[in-house]
């Protein structure tokens, strides 16, 4: 899998992931997103920090809940076991992607 797959599926994830919410909910987050926080969608891979920080400026407690349904979407078309002690996005998708680079699939 080439990081430009990884992202393409780290992107997928997000989608899916804020998409449980609704769809409408999804393009305001989106939207709120680009506009309070000039973080486009397509750069959400990319800066994964940066998304984390809007969602819980934007869901205060409840970004976490995002961040895990996010996790498990990602693991699941990565096919990895999401590990529960660390639930943090861009350190727990840095890990998925180390653990895909040890497997050769990254």
């Amino acid at each position: 899998m080439t990081p430009k797959e990884f992202q393409k599926i780290i992107l997928e994830a997000v989608e899916e992931g804020l998409a449980s919410l609704g769809e409408s909910p999804k393009q305001a987050i989106f939207f709120h997103l680009e506009n309070a926080f000039k973080l486009q969608v397509n750069d959400i891979p990319q800066k994964l920090e940066e998304f984390k920080k809007a969602l819980e400026k934007i869901f205060g407690p409840g970004a976490s809940y995002l961040e895990r349904l996010i996790l498990e979407r990602l693991c699941r078309k990565l096919n990895l076991k999401l590990e529960m002690e660390n639930l943090d996005l861009p350190k727990s998708v840095e890990s998925l992607r180390r653990r895909l680079l040890s497997s050769g699939d990254a």
